[in-house]
């Protein structure tokens, strides 16, 4: 057995789709300096790659801007726009990771983020939730959650909107299920 296999039991290498109905991408971020605005994004895919080992594994997602969704339809139509999202000239945001490792409480994923065409590098800190079988679909199925928190003015999102009124740290959040060779 390997290392991989005894820490995280049914353990399987291979190519694993992201399932966009069983996953989500979401984020929070101060408002008026007082409370906090969640969101998510409805429309997300990618794979990961569990390779032999934990360290030989990769992770690519994508968010499809314009899924935003806060439960404020004018806070939406702001977000889309050009002063954040610009959705109708970036269409995605992009992870690629770089390198998988293991980390004191978990995993962490370093890799690019790209949003709004700027790309920087950043950490995930993740959590394997297990491997186990889809029963309805009969497959095999992983789940990870994933965490990082960012800088709005690194990815030049809403620059000249002072941080009294949206806070400068982003957290991001995936919980992620994927099914292998789906």
């Amino acid at each position: 057995m390997s290392e991989a296999e005894v820490e995280f039991p049914g353990y399987a290498a291979g190519m694993w789709s992201i399932d966009p109905a069983n996953s989500e991408a979401g984020f929070s971020v101060r408002h008026l300096g007082v409370a906090r605005v969640h969101g998510r994004f409805n429309a997300l895919d990618g794979t990961i790659n569990v390779g032999p080992t934990v360290e030989q594994s990769s992770v690519t997602a994508r968010i499809e801007t314009d899924s935003i969704d806060t439960g404020f339809p004018a806070r939406d139509g702001y977000i889309r726009g050009e002063d954040v999202l610009a959705t109708g000239e970036h269409k995605q945001i992009v992870f690629q990771s770089t390198a998988v490792r293991r980390g004191p409480d978990g995993l962490l994923i370093d890799g690019e983020l790209t949003i709004r065409s700027v790309t920087r590098p950043v950490t995930l800190t993740a959590q394997v939730g297990g491997f186990g079988v889809d029963p309805v679909r009969q497959v095999k199925v992983l789940g990870v959650s994933a965490r990082v928190t960012i800088e709005r003015a690194d990815f030049e999102i809403s620059p000249h909107v002072p941080a009294a009124v949206v806070g400068e740290k982003i957290e991001i959040h995936l919980d992620i299920q994927a099914s292998l060779g789906s």
